[in-house]
């Protein structure tokens, strides 16, 4: 072989050379655009899982001080539940001194005695929600009555009506604390 051909012969595998380094080279750049982009997209995600993890511990921290300031209202709302509780028999019992008192002529000036305290003590549990569950002629509610005896009705109209209450019910804001014990027409 010639000088001549030598020479092509080399600039031919050089330009192959060349050709392939310059492939190679596209081709790394290609995959460091494509890794670059691939990094991104992980970043991107784990961007966009973080804020959706941040958004509901947000969401979560409000409903949990919603929840809070609820219970809390509820709490002062019905706080003096068991003191009412637990003064409702002593109501009942000035009740019955009342009913008994009024039918002896001799206590007139001590019945108006009590009736004054009776007054001012119901008052006061009135102001701080109390409240009397009335029964006389209404239907019969479980949510609010008792029904410990069932009465033949005198009329048909009384059918499923109150007719006698044996222990007043109460009612402390809108909850009930003690149902009313009433005698129910059948």
């Amino acid at each position: 072989m010639s000088n001549k051909e030598k020479n092509i012969e080399e600039n031919e595998i050089l330009n192959e050379n060349v050709a392939e380094n310059a492939a190679a080279q596209q081709e790394e750049s290609l995959t460091g655009e494509e890794q670059q982009r691939s990094e991104l997209d992980e970043a991107n995600e784990k961007i966009a899982e973080l804020n959706d993890k941040y958004l509901r511990q947000v969401a979560e921290f409000d409903n949990y001080r919603k929840r809070t300031m609820k219970e809390k209202a509820e709490l002062i709302k019905n706080g003096g539940e068991r003191v009412m509780e637990s003064i409702l028999p002593v109501l009942d019992d000035f009740e019955r001194a009342l009913q008994n008192m009024s039918k002896d002529e001799n206590a007139k000036e001590i019945l108006t005695g009590i009736e004054l305290i009776y007054n001012k003590f119901t008052s006061i549990l009135k102001q701080n929600g109390l409240q009397k569950i009335e029964t006389e002629g209404k239907d019969f509610d479980t949510d609010y009555h008792e029904a410990i005896a069932m009465v033949p009705a005198p009329a048909e109209e009384l059918k499923g009506k109150v007719l006698d209450c044996v222990q007043t019910g109460y009612m402390l804001n809108d909850k009930v604390i003690r149902h009313a014990k009433v005698a129910v027409g059948e």
